[in-house]
């Protein structure tokens, strides 16, 4: 049986090439956008007075009723019939037939996968949002619960400064923050619709292309036909979005992996978001934050191969933007998993404030107080932080921790030093001093969260 485009070939497809140029195993997700499209658009051929009402309420209700077959699983998709759009559209024609013919007037594949493909990313990559809202708001959970417990904060993952555990919480709130404006920026930019656009020049049908993006719940149309059939934009946009997601994750999933090792023993995870070894019994692994950083990778992937099949294509459609969809698909489901499981896992997290206080006992974190204490005493700070490295070595050769000094010894490296000093570099006091906008200090940790709860409010 020949195609629909194959009025002018003597031969029928080769079922090598039939294989090799489908895409109907993968472009089936689309169903639902591509039975939207095609409705908005016989209603508006049958606005225009382009094909009768008649014709187009029989159109739609064969559309509605392969929709119907889709979804209840008794629709038979067909390697022979290419992609989505074929395999509706030949269904439609045993159903109410020669009439569905009509339904492909004044439109081409190329505006029609182009519209399917950009609703299918808009609807996916709202979905995705919502997820990461989700997400902030365990973040927020878990910070106000130990808002005030204090943990090491790292640069080079050597102990630096005292912090917070809300405040490093809120930093990854920041980041997914950033994540949902992204999105939301996404999907200003992608609010065209380019249906009617043809093959790339237009049609010499008297179309309404503003009816059909009102249909469709798009702002607009796109005003440049060529570009309408040709432009993948989104999908790369959002697949850029979503490796920055992805790679805020692994970072995430870094630091949970870090803090459940027995080296530090900050965290622990619930036993039901945790695997176990199939040889040592003792084990307790963080497989989901290593495997949410491994797909990480992959993602990255989807998004280098994107880039690189659009890297050179003329105007306007050629077939490697077939290629466009796969890669995109995967990452959507990938990181829909990633966020869902992660934030699920998250959840369940306790905090270990024991073995974290004991870790901050003579990690010298206090040591910039110091420096700052002469500082504030009139010490030129260059000059404070040569004494308090003194101080530092001094310690770590009595092997005491700098609260442990007495006051002699405090001022034998220099008489600035006061009773006072004792205090202003207790932990506690290195935390809550450092009050400066966007510091560690419970207080702003608490505007912070403050925050934080408007933003999601407005969402």
């Amino acid at each position: 049986m020949k195609k629909m485009w194959e009025s002018s070939f003597n031969k029928e497809t080769d079922k090598l090439l039939e294989k090799f140029n489908a895409s109907i195993t993968f472009d089936k997700r689309m169903y639902e956008e591509d039975i939207k499209g095609s409705i908005a658009h016989s209603r508006m051929l049958g606005k225009q007075g382009i094909i009768s009402s008649e014709e187009q309420k029989e159109i739609e209700n064969g559309l509605l009723q392969i929709k119907n077959e889709i979804e209840n699983g008794t629709f038979e998709f067909k390697i022979e019939d290419e992609d989505i759009h074929m395999s509706i559209e030949k269904r439609l024609t045993e159903i109410i037939g020669a009439v569905a013919g009509k339904l492909h007037t004044a439109r081409s594949r190329n505006d029609q996968v182009a519209l399917d493909v950009r609703m299918y990313v808009r609807k996916e990559a709202k979905k995705i949002k919502k997820l990461l809202v989700n997400f902030e708001n365990v973040i927020l959970n878990l910070s106000e619960k130990y808002e005030d417990i204090i943990i090491p904060g790292y640069t080079h993952l050597q102990r630096a400064q005292p912090i917070l555990f809300s405040h490093h919480l809120m930093a990854y709130f920041q980041m997914f923050k950033r994540d949902i404006t992204r999105i939301d920026d996404f999907l200003k930019r992608s609010d065209e619709m380019p249906l009617g656009a043809g093959a790339l020049a237009g049609t010499t049908f008297d179309l309404d292309r503003h009816f059909v993006a009102q249909e469709l719940g798009f702002s607009k149309p796109t005003e440049n036909s060529l570009d309408s059939v040709s432009d993948r934009d989104f999908i790369i946009e959002l697949g850029m979005i979503i490796s920055v997601i992805s790679m805020h994750l692994s970072r995430f999933s870094e630091e949970i992996i870090i803090w459940c090792t027995s080296e530090f023993s900050f965290i622990n995870l619930d036993d039901a978001f945790a695997t176990g070894s199939s040889i040592m019994p003792q084990k307790k692994n963080p497989d989901i934050a290593e495997l949410v950083r491994g797909k990480t990778g992959r993602i990255y992937g989807n998004l280098m191969a994107i880039l690189t099949t659009m890297k050179a294509l003329p105007l306007a459609y050629n077939k490697d933007m077939q290629e466009d969809k796969e890669g995109i698909f995967d990452s959507i489901d990938n990181i829909k998993l990633c966020i869902e499981i992660f934030y699920s896992m998250l959840n369940t997290v306790t905090v270990n404030k024991e073995k974290i206080f004991d870790s901050m006992k003579y990690g010298f974190l206090n040591a910039t107080d110091v420096a700052d204490y002469l500082a504030k005493h009139g010490v030129p700070f260059r000059q404070a932080h040569k004494i308090v490295g003194e101080i530092v070595s001094y310690c770590e050769n009595k092997k005491i921790a700098i609260e442990d000094m007495t006051l002699s010894e405090f001022q034998n490296f220099s008489e600035i030093f006061r009773e006072d000093i004792q205090n202003e570099i207790t932990i506690e006091n290195c935390v809550n001093k450092r009050n400066s906008f966007g510091g560690t200090s419970i207080q702003n940790v608490k505007m912070q969260i403050k925050n934080a709860k408007s933003f999601l409010e407005t969402i």
